[in-house]
This record gives structure tokens, sequence and C-alpha cells, in this order.
């Protein structure tokens, strides 16, 4: 059975904390390096249900895509949500580790994962990597399709083989322009509207799209835009790094268990609508 330390170091070998943006927060949260682990948790989100899941599970360390501290903090009190999460974890021997920016760019990363999840093709990053001598690394992946369809058909495609949220899938562009090539960045990418024109694709699946960024690029060009949301944009990632982790256990002989939560942790719950507008 290993010890959280050598799990830590090949999770740190898949997606190397130096590669992270310098704003955010990944490593390992709180947990004892010398603890036997048996079994592991994947999940988007460190929230206190994920927190429980763990519990129920045994499982001895929880992997999530998301920090649970992004912008510090003065105190872990269990007055606070997020202290409550950190005493929970500690209290029962769980630790918690954060692979985010680092596994957005890895190779395979979080949009490999989002764009093997649609059926589609990798050629390549979005933003390469310049320290990527293979050029394999980066944010984004520019995908082709098997067959070109319907924007109206890639956004049901979207919505058939991402996980169900209250939000759904949005659509802006005409539904009948042909797609053949695409663009897909897990979470939010309206930061990459220069990008995905100049990758001269038909459309660009990402999540979290402003009002203004989106209006702006339908404007600019005919760029067809399908919105997701977050956690179903990441989700897929879970599966991904819970094989990679598999891989690593069976080639040690450490008997990992390997888990991945199904919880649907994205924030909204239901949704309402009068119909589209005419």
């Amino acid at each position: 059975m290993p010890r959280l330390s050598e799990v830590i170091a090949e999770l740190d070998a898949l997606w190397p904390p130096g590669r992270a943006e310098g704003w955010d927060a990944v490593g390992t949260v709180c947990g004892d390096p010398g603890a036997e682990i048996d079994r592991v948790l994947f999940a988007v989100d460190p929230v206190e249900r994920i927190a429980d899941e763990a519990r129920a599970l045994g499982a001895q360390l929880i992997v999530t895509h998301h920090p649970l501290y992004l912008r510090g903090t003065t105190t872990v009190a269990a007055s606070t949500f997020k202290g409550r999460v950190v005493h929970g974890l500690i209290k029962h021997d769980i630790a918690l580790h954060v692979a985010h920016t680092n596994a957005d760019t890895a190779d395979p990363g979080v949009s490999d994962a989002l764009a093997g999840a649609l059926g589609l093709r990798v050629t390549g990053p979005l933003v390469p990597d310049a320290s990527d001598p293979g050029g394999r690394r980066g944010l984004g992946r520019v995908c082709e399709l098997d067959h070109p369809e319907t924007l109206r058909d890639f956004a049901a495609r979207a919505a058939a083989r991402l996980p169900a949220t209250a939000q759904g899938i949005r659509l802006a562009g005409d539904p009948d322009a042909t797609v053949r090539r695409v663009a897909v960045s897990g979470g939010s990418g309206d930061s990459l509207f220069d990008a995905v024109r100049a990758a001269g694709v038909d459309a660009f699946l990402t999540a979290d799209l402003r009002h203004h960024p989106a209006s702006e690029a339908v404007q600019h060009s005919p760029l067809g835009l399908v919105d997701a949301a977050h956690w179903a944009t990441e989700w897929p990632w879970c599966e991904q790094a819970a094989a990679q982790l598999d891989a690593i256990s069976d080639r040690h002989g450490w008997g990992l268990r390997v888990h991945v939560s199904k919880q649907v942790t994205d924030p909204w719950t239901t949704h309402h609508s009068s119909g589209a507008p005419n």
C-alpha cells in the first residue's frame, strides 16, 4: 500500500505544480505524507458533499480540479464552510490534492478529456505552451469531426454526451451552419476568442460565456458558440485522471481503488424558461 507522499509524487509528475498559472493554488491542501492510501476519489469541486462521499467510501485521498482556497485565507475555522471542509478532512484522515491550471494545459489535459467525451479528434492545442517542444501541451484544443454536421447537431451532441446540468447547452450562431473543425476549452473560455478566430474553426465549445464577449464574437464572424456548464466541461477530466492513476497503480502494484464522483456539484440547480424569444 503506497504512502500519500508516493501517490502525490506521481500526481505531480502528471501535472507539475510549476506549470500552474501564477495566480493559481494547486498541490496538497491537507494530508499526512506518511499516511497509507488505498482508495482515491476524483471530483471537480472540493465541497462538503464530496468530502462526505469520500468518508462514506473510505477514501484517504480526494483529488479535485478546483482549488479549495484560490485566493488564500486567514482562517480555517469550522464556522466557515471551507473551514468545515478542512476540519472534516483532517478529522477523518482524508488528504486533499488539487490539479487546476497545471491539469488544463497538460498532455493529456482537461480539454483532451472534453474532446474525448464529445467524440472529437484532437489536432493540437488552441494556445500552445511555448515551453513544450513537442507542441502538445497548452490551453484548449483544436479538433475535427469525423463527418461534418450542423451547428444545431453539434450542440445536440454536446447535450447528449456531457453530464446533464440545469443550464443545459446554449447556442449562438446559425443553427444550420456546417461544422467541420471546432475549438474546445474546459471551464471558462471567453478570454480565448482571439485564439479561436486565429484557429479558423467553425465553432467554439466552452463554458461561462459572458454577454458582451459572446455578443462581440458573433458580430465579428460567423463563429458558432456552444456554451455548456462549467462543471460539465471539466467533469470528463475526472475520468481521464482516474484512469491515469489506475495505470500508475497497476505499474507499481499498489492495488489502489480509484473512484470518480458522479455528484453534480454545478451550483445551478434548476432552469426556467418561457421559451426562446422571436
